[in-house]
């Protein structure tokens, strides 16, 4: 029979807790902050707030793979990929949909609350914003750097849908 003292059964707990938050659990706060900053910019179509929130060289990477992946899929070659251009304007506010659980517009800009709701840790470093229609896959993508500031890093290139459920009573 295993007996532990009671000193030690509130840290063995707390070190399960924190080991089950690192397998797909809550994200930190500190990215669902910056994720609920980021939707809060793209609601108001801020592009200065939109832009602090992002790490654009990773995120125009990550959506320029996608595009050339999607592209291979259907024997499509394209010489340089996207183009910076193009790539700009897939990354802006105005790319980012979001909408309530009917699809229709929502009519306020999220809580850092609904936004905590629907993110998920990917790694020590990684945390994401969930797709509602596919849990299992991530719409946007956010890294902790050499900072404790989280940015966002990588999002899917088409469709971006981001549906947030109704505030709390």
């Amino acid at each position: 029979m295993l007996r532990l003292r009671p000193v030690l059964g509130p840290v063995v707990l707390g070190l399960a807790s924190l080991t089950l938050a690192a397998c797909g659990g809550s994200a930190p706060k500190g990215a669902a902050e910056a994720a609920s900053r980021l939707l809060t910019a793209a609601y108001e179509n801020d592009r200065v707030a939109f832009e602090a929130e992002i790490d654009r060289a990773a995120v125009r990477e990550d959506v320029r793979r996608q595009v050339n992946e999607m592209a291979r899929s259907k024997a499509l070659e394209v010489d340089g990929g996207p183009s910076e251009f193009v790539l700009d304007r897939m990354i802006s506010p105005d790319a980012l949909r979001l909408v309530d659980a009917t699809g229709a517009r929502i009519t306020a800009p999220p809580t850092p609350e609904q936004v905590a709701r629907l993110m998920k840790t990917v790694d020590a470093d990684h945390a994401c914003l969930r797709d509602a229609e596919s849990p299992k896959n991530c719409v946007l993508t956010f890294a902790r750097g050499k900072t404790p500031k989280w940015r966002l890093v990588g999002m899917r290139a088409l469709d971006l849908r981001i549906e947030v459920a109704a505030a709390a009573p």
